[in-house]
């Protein structure tokens, strides 16, 4: 469990004077500020920078999962069997992937939020079976909205569609058995891929890479996209790379973003409060902010985050990867 702390370090010049930002990042309207958060459903009030792209990320209810893409079709969907999204979590037997990926996946099974077709599969380099792979993520999945009667049957129903593959990071041959796999799933109706990297950044290049060759769909099938967890780079200039050596493999609408504490209900709401309240949009601007600080208060440590999740630096370090973009 975490507590988050929200401190704003003023500049002087903020109370001196009041006038719009110059910024060239302007709001982009998701939805009205009134259905923030409705029934569960996230509609936010996102940033985009000059060039278009989302400047922090994506949510599944942003449709990452939309299974109507753009131009797809193929003898799946005209024979009427209806569509399926595969996902897979690279880092299966990781410390987020565990204590969030699988828990956030089966919420919203729980809701109903997940596509009538659905597989999961986890891909690490752990070797374990597929039953061993529901006992171990079965250890952190709960009904967190409330406690209904058909909870369990919930989670059964959940782990029967969880499934393993186990394979090295830049092994073409492990993601090309995991596609013989997905193939198997996927029969006879029109397939989606989604392929959720929980591994550290200094490997995204080589499973985006290995992936693409062997597990993709073809053009005019359904679509492929990847999530990318943070941290994306540790500058501007790095980040930058990262994202050129990802479209080496990938077209731009193929990649989704995400730090997850960027979806805390108290970051995401700064975008609410900061663009539905008159008082704050002049001021609340990189010009008058000198930073924005989240103190995160836990009470487990960073068990499982070692080795190569944090990678030449101090474990407390860990926290400084979840920022805000642009202030």
């Amino acid at each position: 469990m975490a507590a988050i702390d929200l401190r704003f370090h003023l500049h002087p010049a903020a109370f001196s004077s009041v006038h719009p930002s110059n910024s060239s990042t302007k709001p982009h309207r998701h939805c009205p500020p009134q259905r923030i958060h409705a029934a569960g459903r996230r509609c936010l009030l996102r940033a985009k920078s000059s060039n278009g792209h989302p400047q922090i990320g994506a949510s599944f209810s942003d449709g990452v999962l939309d299974a109507k893409p753009s131009g797809a079709g193929g003898p799946a969907s005209e024979q009427g069997g209806g569509d399926t999204v595969s996902i897979t979590v690279v880092g299966a037997s990781g410390d987020l992937a565990k204590k969030k990926i699988f828990p956030a996946l089966f919420a919203l099974f729980y809701e109903d939020w997940l596509p009538e077709h659905f597989t999961i599969f986890g891909y690490a380099r752990s070797k374990m079976s597929d039953e061993e792979l529901r006992n171990m993520i079965s250890m952190t999945l709960t009904c967190r909205i409330d406690q209904r009667a058909n909870c369990s049957e919930k989670m059964d129903k959940f782990l029967k569609r969880c499934f393993y593959q186990s394979g090295q990071y830049n092994s073409e041959e492990g993601f090309r058995e995991l596609d013989r796999k997905l193939t198997e799933k996927e029969a006879g109706k029109l397939p989606n891929r989604l392929f959720y990297l929980s591994i550290p950044p200094n490997i995204f290049v080589d499973v985006v890479r290995s992936a693409s060759r062997t597990a993709s769909l073809p053009s005019g099938s359904g679509w492929t996209r990847f999530i990318v967890e943070k941290p994306f780079g540790r500058d501007s200039e790095s980040s930058g790379e990262l994202t050129r050596s990802l479209k080496m493999y990938l077209e731009e609408e193929q990649i989704f973003r995400i730090d997850h504490y960027l979806g805390k209900e108290l970051v995401e709401n700064l975008s609410v409060l900061r663009f539905s309240n008159l008082v704050f949009q002049p001021l609340w601007s990189r010009d008058y902010i000198r930073n924005v600080q989240l103190i995160f208060s836990e009470d487990f440590g960073t068990e499982g985050r070692g080795g190569s999740a944090l990678p030449r630096r101090p474990a407390g370090s860990d926290k400084n990867v979840h920022s805000l973009a642009n202030g």
